[in-house]
């Protein structure tokens, strides 16, 4: 590169050299570097370096201090670069963490630490071209994640990327045998060849699953969700054999299909094949399952059409990065890339390891087996470990390994909770008026309602009181758990016929609650079974509406901690990425060093009693749903 060093810490060089130099020594265009006498610059780009460093011009003869300066031009310009103490140790190292959720792809730059230095965020396309169905492209996704990738990751040398982690939804990819996209719908449209996890096409095939009553069943509450992978695939054959069914030579769960692109190895993550498959980590593939639902045709080759080869969430997956990917990721060959995780799981990782010493919590020196990491977004996710398998009726798992490596995950969850809120709060006839509010505070809508109801009320802490006669069931898009009933609909008690901001905000205000006593209903359920969950924590879109974490303090009576880092989900998916370069040996060391606790939200005990009261309601109104459908099924009433 032309330049020399004259002592350890010492440099020259010409203008020219410059920025590789500095990439070599900083891994980064500049950081914590000295230039001339008393000069200190952190983190400057290279063009804020050329204004602010000194250049020596018209040298006679080189300095006796720098020898190996001799046979500089005089008239060559010079940076003489004198480098800050750094050791080894504290050289810059980065994890690429990429998060495909719902609607948008979002990529992060994250510290060994765990700080999230850079973020990016992308739209993805959704297709939903009639009722219950919700389609995606793998060719738009994947585009997506190479380009949030490059942006966080365009202001430092990749070379010091140490490992990338991939997380995404639970959503069915489907490819031929050149691994090309294969079409998931009568149209025919190749491009859209992924199924979303939040498409319930396959309710009826899922029910006859349920109705086999296999074994596997148990793995999963009992009953089989249209948001699992067997029915939707049980859809496809029954709906498209000849276009997609036939065609199809590899069935991915989006996070393995992100893994695979990524490296071309495909090995599948425990995480998804355990949880949404029915795989077992210690007996493999159930051959009587998949003949007893009509699928057979995937147990050829070994299923080799669904997964032969399974590893847990964290592990290194082929040589790393291949050629091709590192080029469309603007990353390096090789580059370790960590098995893959769901998005839930992976946002469990990021909050659920955090040390609470001195806040005074429940779960203070006890094990994580008594904290419940509740993941809340579009839908949300109630993940509780244990160190025994538990069968909770409703509620999916237990499942090994599928989260922490020798653990059993069981995982509740609501199909609709961010969307529902959007649903509410959208279709409201004041909608129009709270959107031009938000628009000229410069507010999140969510926000501007917090504070009418505070206007409401006058007083904070009781304002929650304010839907004494104003009750929700918010099984809007079919209960997940405890009752993993898809026929279940939503129920709005108390309505009247106002129209104004006032009526938006208490329809608000009982959505969040509705969505808290639903996660109140799988506690119940999951302490019956035998969890001890003394404390929450909480992360996702939602967990940054205060209201949001405080209605669940208050209806759980249950401490709520938020993590430091907001980007839980993305965390989490570095955690796995240190993994995979083997920075660190173990999930739990990484989650050790990468997450910590931002703030405690604690229950209000005075509104124990008004919340044990509107429990009870919230419980018989799934009652008397079924007492009405029951009548109207009823020829002889």
């Amino acid at each position: 590169m032309g330049w020399r060093s004259s002592s350890p810490n010492t440099w020259v060089c010409s203008p020219q050299d410059m920025p590789a130099i500095l990439r070599t020594i900083f891994c980064k265009k500049v950081q914590g570097i000295r230039i001339g006498p008393g000069a200190s610059l952190f983190s400057m780009d290279v063009e804020s370096l050329y204004a602010n460093i000194e250049i020596e011009k018209g040298l006679e003869e080189p300095r006796s201090e720098y020898p190996e300066a001799a046979g500089v031009e005089p008239e060559e310009e010079c940076f003489w670069i004198q480098r800050a103490s750094l050791s080894a140790g504290e050289m810059s190292r980065y994890y690429v963490a990429v998060d495909v959720g719902t609607a948008s792809v979002r990529a992060a730059l994250v510290t060994p630490d765990g700080r999230v230095k850079h973020t990016a965020e992308e739209p993805v396309v959704i297709w939903d071209p009639c009722a219950e169905h919700y389609e995606q492209s793998s060719e738009d996704i994947w585009s997506k994640c190479c380009r949030t990738v490059k942006r966080v990751t365009r202001d430092i040398d990749v070379a010091c990327v140490r490992g990338v982690g991939f997380d995404a939804t639970c959503s069915l990819v489907v490819l031929d045998r050149h691994f090309q996209p294969v079409a998931v719908n009568h149209t025919g449209v190749r491009e859209r060849n992924v199924v979303m996890w939040m498409d319930h096409r396959a309710a009826e095939q899922a029910a006859r699953i349920t109705a086999s009553k296999h074994r596997v069943l148990r793995g999963v509450g009992g009953v089989m969700s249209p948001e699992m992978q067997p029915p939707k695939l049980l859809w496809l054959k029954e709906n498209l054999r000849e276009s997609c069914w036939k065609e199809a030579a590899h069935f991915f769960d989006l996070p393995d299909f992100l893994s695979w692109k990524a490296t071309g190895s495909l090995c599948r993550s425990l995480c998804t094949l355990v949880c949404k498959w029915t795989y077992s980590p210690s007996e493999g593939w159930d051959d009587t399952f998949w003949s007893a639902v009509g699928l057979e045709d995937l147990m050829e080759n070994s299923y080799s059409k669904i997964g032969e080869q399974t590893c847990c969430p964290g592990t290194p997956v082929g040589r790393g990065l291949t050629a091709d990917a590192a080029a469309d990721l603007g990353l390096r060959p090789g580059t370790a890339v960590a098995a893959s995780l769901i998005d839930a799981h992976a946002g469990g990782l990021g909050v659920i390891g955090a040390d609470v010493s001195g806040h005074q919590l429940p779960c203070e020196e006890q094990p994580v087996t008594s904290r419940m990491a509740l993941i809340c977004g579009t839908s949300s996710c109630h993940m509780a470990v244990s160190t025994q398998p538990l069968f909770v009726p409703g509620v999916w798992g237990p499942y090994l390994s599928a989260m922490l490596p020798g653990l059993w995950l069981n995982e509740g969850g609501q199909s609709a909770t961010g969307r529902l809120v959007d649903h509410v709060v959208k279709g409201h006839a004041a909608y129009g008026q709270l959107r031009e509010q938000a628009e000229t505070s410069g507010k999140h809508v969510c926000s501007c309602l917090n504070l009418h109801l505070q206007h409401m009320c006058g007083d904070a802490a009781h304002l929650e009181q304010l839907t004494a006669g104003l009750h929700i069931w918010p099984d809007f898009h079919g209960n997940r758990s405890p009752l993993a009933d898809q026929t279940s609909r939503g129920l709005v008690v108390g309505l009247t016929l106002s129209q104004t901001l006032d009526d938006l905000a208490l329809l608000y205000l009982a959505t969040l609650q509705a969505i808290a006593l639903g996660t109140r209903h799988i506690i119940d359920a999951m302490r019956e079974a035998g969890h001890d969950i003394t404390t929450l924590f909480l992360c996702g879109g939602l967990s940054k509406n205060a209201l949001f974490v405080q209605t669940h303090a208050n209806i759980t009576g249950l401490p709520v901690v938020l993590p430091a880092e907001p980007e839980a989900v993305l965390l989490g998916s570095a955690v796995i990425g240190a993994c995979a370069s083997s920075d660190c040996g173990s999930i739990q060391e990484a989650m050790k060093k990468m997450t910590r606790i931002g703030h405690v939200v604690r229950p209000n005990p005075e509104l124990e009693s008004f919340y044990r009261r509107k429990y009870a309601v919230f419980l018989r109104l799934y009652d008397h749903q079924k007492e009405c459908v029951a009548l109207m099924e009823d020829d002889g009433v």
